[in-house]
């Protein structure tokens, strides 16, 4: 599903990632690991298309990232960064709902019966479905990040790229959050996880790449 090739790309005039190559199958469940610095974001944000890389190819389903569409890759791929924000009251339903924008829903279209069960879904999956009806602004920063999470599966993507997801959580919300990107992955989907708790990693993920100074080392 998504395949790095001899990928070097850079990040404040520096290689952050140097001559990589791997795959990831879908429906599978692959971690990132390494130390700070390693290179674990950089390769997550080449492999959802928002850096391009000086050296090397990305390629999506066979087909290489940089020739697809904006519209394409936001139906097929969904990113969930380490940091956001909302800077107005939105429902958290409406807010997941975001991440049907790719399939349609917006000013001219309606959500239909399968965006609002996609939303729904989502927000069971992770455990925020009483808070439906709140402001995400209200919430607390578990909460939010597992909402923001929410958004990226109510698109219902070929692949997921999660940056630390169960930073700042509480085990239990870990404990969902994994459990999520678990089903997402059985369910079909290419996922691809940063994280720095390998007791996680070892009970959910199906395979670590492990990174040091921009190298992928095993």
């Amino acid at each position: 599903m998504l395949a790095l090739r001899d990928v070097t790309a850079m990040r404040g005039g520096r290689p952050a990632l140097r001559d990589a190559t791997a795959s990831i199958a879908a429906g599978e469940f692959v971690a990132l690991v390494g130390p700070n610095g390693a290179g674990k974001t950089t390769m997550l944000l080449c492999l959802a298309g928002l850096i391009r890389p000086t050296r090397g190819t990305v390629a999506l389903d066979g087909r290489l990232l940089a020739e697809a569409s904006r519209i394409d890759r936001a139906r097929r791929l969904a990113y969930l960064p380490q940091d956001n924000s909302v800077h107005w009251p939105l429902r958290v339903a409406d807010l997941a709902m975001l991440g049907r924008l790719p399939h349609g829903v917006g000013p001219y279209r309606r959500p239909t019966e399968r965006d609002r069960a996609a939303v729904a879904a989502a927000l069971g999956d992770v455990g925020v479905a009483h808070l439906a009806d709140r402001a995400a602004t209200e919430l607390s920063g578990g909460e939010f990040r597992r909402v923001l999470l929410a958004r990226a599966l109510a698109g219902e993507p070929a692949a997921l790229l999660a940056d630390e997801p169960t930073a700042a959580l509480d085990p239990g919300c870990q404990l969902d959050v994994m459990t999520a990107l678990r089903r997402a992955a059985s369910a079909g989907a290419a996922v691809v996880a940063v994280t720095h708790d390998l007791a996680l990693a070892a009970r959910f993920a199906d395979r670590l790449i492990l990174l040091h100074e921009g190298a992928l080392i095993a």
